[in-house]
């Protein structure tokens, strides 16, 4: 239990932090990795409050993830649907590579995730 209390306390500090990176800097980062900006700046801003919106559910699922289980499932989803972007438009097209670094860690949280939300179906 301590284990996945550690996993999704680690998950929310990456998306939290990630979140907050691309909330107050999304210039300087878009500039740093050689990422051409969207067409308006509302559409990383949107999806920056959604990685701390996320941040935080994995915080709490760490407070009790036996009690917090069934909130697993939408972790399970954003890492489906990131991971499932950024590797399908990465194999049919092409990507900016740090966008693939993070799906990279984002399939390390799904299969952890999914694990642990096995684990405590079990318990």
């Amino acid at each position: 239990m301590k284990a996945i209390k550690k996993l999704f306390w680690i998950g929310g500090l990456y998306d939290f932090c990630l979140g907050i990176g691309f909330l107050i800097a999304p210039v300087w980062l878009f500039q740093y990795f050689h990422i051409t900006p969207p067409n308006h700046w509302g559409y990383v801003t949107f999806a920056a409050a959604m990685l701390m919106i996320f941040g935080l559910m994995f915080f709490q699922i760490s407070k009790n993830p036996t009690a917090n289980r069934n909130l697993i499932p939408y972790g399970i989803l954003l890492k489906i649907a990131y991971c499932g972007t950024v590797f399908g438009y990465y194999f049919l097209s092409s990507l900016p590579c740090v966008w693939v670094v993070f799906g990279i860690f984002d399939f390390v949280f799904l299969l952890f995730f999914v694990y642990a939300y096995k684990k405590l179906g079990k318990n």
